[in-house]
């Protein structure tokens, strides 16, 4: 599901977009980050960020974790959430929601494929380890941004709505 782009509206003084980012290389960002932060909202509303390893699939991020985790928590009564790579100077934010997932199909197997990533860093999860309720989330975003060279390549991305 390929997102429309436009130009990220930017205050003056900032510069202005001249050249739009394909999505094609964002993603490929996506993909290959070993490290991202997600951003909840505290019950009491205040912000929480967490770093995670996960992995980017069929344009949604997967990750797993304790449900008893602060963030997950979060999630339990507001599924918003903020997903962004470590670096600033190239960034990639994306808004949208995280809900807890269960893989169905050879969806399981396609993510322990591509955990594999961490494999030297001593995480290995199987595909089985998801099926029975063992953290699994699913962030889909909604809209975003990047740039890999501010200010010229500022770029909103906004997804079509999932089934």
């Amino acid at each position: 599901m390929e997102p429309t782009t436009s130009p990220l509206p930017l205050p003056e003084g900032y510069g202005s977009a001249t050249r739009p980012l394909a999505w094609a290389d964002v993603r490929v960002r996506l993909e290959h980050s070993l490290h991202y932060w997600i951003a909840t909202t505290r019950p009491d509303g205040r912000p929480h960020v967490v770093p995670r390893w996960g992995v980017w699939l069929d344009d949604c991020w997967y990750y797993d974790g304790s449900p008893a985790t602060r963030h997950a928590r979060n999630l339990e009564t507001n599924s918003a959430a903020v997903l962004h790579l470590e670096d600033g100077k190239e960034a990639v934010v994306l808004e949208g929601e995280s809900c807890p997932h269960t893989p169905a199909g050879d969806l399981g197997d396609r993510l322990a494929a591509a955990f594999v990533k961490y494999h030297d860093l001593g995480y290995a999860p199987e595909a089985r380890s998801w099926d029975d309720g063992g953290g699994l989330s699913r962030f889909t975003p909604r809209s975003g941004y990047a740039w890999f060279s501010f200010p010229t390549d500022a770029t909103r991305f906004s997804f079509p709505a999932r089934p």
